[in-house]
């Protein structure tokens, strides 16, 4: 990817190609570039990209209930769908237990 900048140093435009005046490289991966994608995105598509985010957490809970209350197994579901499952569980559990409170800590909701 190539990118130009402008004044500031910010990136303004993105190319794949190198082309004139779009002509520093910088790494596909590389997180300036992530946000100034992310930022051109429409708003419209930005906030269905958060709800899409939210969706999957509901998905996973409405999941866990129904698998809680018996209503399935979780050998029920398709191997991909328990090993992304174990996989979220393990990342929770990972922030979960980085993640200490004392008993004056408060959050709110």
């Amino acid at each position: 990817m190539f990118v130009k900048r402008d004044s500031s140093g910010a990136i303004c435009a993105v190319s794949r190609e190198k082309i004139v005046g779009v002509d520093e490289a910088i790494a596909v991966d590389a997180d300036e570039l992530t946000q100034f994608l992310q930022a051109s995105k429409p708003e419209v598509q930005q906030r269905l990209e958060q709800s899409d985010l939210q969706m999957a957490r509901v998905m996973e809970d409405v999941v866990n209930l129904l698998i809680d209350k018996s209503v399935i197994r979780f050998t029920d579901l398709p191997v991909a769908a328990q090993q992304k499952l174990l996989s979220r569980r393990e990342v929770r559990d990972q922030v979960h237990d980085n993640f200490v409170w004392s008993d004056d800590d408060h959050l709110s909701l």
